[in-house]
């Protein structure tokens, strides 16, 4: 009840003060929901009101469980996250790259951020290509940098071949999103293309000088090709049409609710486990928890951490956080999405988290929208607890 109020509290400020339309956010503990709160509004005539069943795009925070997938494949097909990704994608092989491995892949690793030859995004079979043919940006072994986009591409299609033709929309759907009860698609039904509420962009400029914002206005860095490629689906908007809510982006499309996202990732939080189903072995949460690559993002121009395929909080030379975006446990892991969304789960305190909105804010990592939420949470769990 504590929990509740004070999430409650805060949550309303977000939108007196905060400059919140249309949100929602969800908390787990003990694989039991202690919070889920919804309110404002879908669009901005303040005519169509949110809650809890209120689906929307939530941007990055679709790698989270796009990974999942391919580590669970991996998982039932006896694959081991280290081996190279060639060996189910052969074609992967070219221009040097016969050494990356899954995990490589999945923490940002493999120096394919950016498509040497345009593709469209639409157009899976020509994104795929054009990945196998590119050289990597930077000799394997020498830091990371975020893939944007061409991550899900990545995982797909390598689950693709894992699974002989199953696509990601269909494994998530099939070993996640339906078992659990999960209002979270990786491309929408047709006919449920129009139920979202519509993502608005951020009104508030980013910070000036900022060398994040400066390389992504350079059209010739890294960031900007990186954040450009595969072409298409650039704007806020065109991400509102129909055709992009039904097609399967594994790095950028996902919709669902707080709620769900935050029941996924308590199943995580709870060894793989929920009810009396099992997921995950441990073998395989490991890959999620163990940092296997931090340093200056090429991308992102920040120090950034990543597992396989989850971002997780970077540590300094003590081992203490460096920010606390999943909350205090160093074992927390997930993934932010464009704009402010935002979903983790935290082994050792059995906790989960998301929050999903419709205003954006400028940047890729959580803001205080959601942050102060987190901070709330685990403050309120501890007093509980004492």
């Amino acid at each position: 009840m504590m929990v509740h109020s004070r999430l409650s509290e805060l949550f309303a400020e977000n939108f007196t003060t905060l400059g919140e339309l249309g949100a929602s956010v969800c908390a787990w503990h003990d694989g039991q929901e202690i919070v889920s709160l919804a309110g404002g509004y879908k669009d901005r005539q303040h005519e169509q009101a949110w809650d809890e069943n209120t689906m929307v795009l939530f941007w990055s925070a679709t790698k989270g469980l796009a990974a999942a997938c391919l580590l669970h494949a991996c998982q039932e097909h006896h694959i081991a996250p280290a081996t190279p990704v060639a060996e189910v994608w052969p074609e992967f092989a070219q221009a040097g790259k016969e050494r990356v491995t899954i995990a490589q892949m999945l923490s940002h690793q493999a120096g394919l951020a950016a498509l040497a030859t345009p593709a469209p995004v639409m157009d899976h079979e020509a994104v795929v290509a054009a990945l196998a043919a590119s050289a990597p940006a930077w000799p394997l072994g020498e830091g990371h940098g975020y893939h944007p986009r061409t991550f899900g591409f990545l995982v797909d299609e390598t689950l693709r071949r894992i699974t002989k033709g199953r696509t990601l929309r269909e494994y998530w759907c099939a070993e996640f999103a339906e078992p659990l009860g999960l209002e979270v698609w990786i491309g929408l039904p047709p006919e449920r293309v129009q139920e979202p509420a519509s993502i608005f962009p951020a009104k508030n400029s980013p910070p000036k000088g900022d060398p994040f914002y400066v390389a992504f206005l350079t059209p010739s860095s890294l960031t900007a090709r990186a954040f450009a490629s595969p072409r298409g689906l650039h704007s806020v908007a065109a991400m509102n049409a129909p055709e992009a809510r039904a097609a399967s982006f594994g790095a950028f499309g996902g919709v669902g609710t707080a709620r769900g996202l935050a029941k996924f990732y308590a199943m995580l939080a709870q060894g793989g486990t929920l009810g009396e189903r099992r997921w995950f072995e441990p073998s395989t949460l490991d890959w999620m928890t163990t940092t296997l690559t931090q340093g200056p993002d090429r991308v992102l121009l920040l120090e950034t951490a990543f597992s396989a395929g989850f971002m997780r909080d970077p540590l300094d030379a003590t081992g203490r956080k460096m920010r606390t975006n999943f909350g205090p446990s160093v074992k927390a892991f997930g993934h932010p999405g464009a704009g402010g969304s935002h979903a983790f789960a935290d082994p050792e305190n059995r906790v989960s988290f998301a929050f999903v909105m419709n205003q954006m804010e400028p940047g890729v990592l959580p803001g205080p929208k959601a942050l102060r939420l987190i901070d709330a949470l685990y403050n309120t769990l501890g007093e509980v607890e004492r």
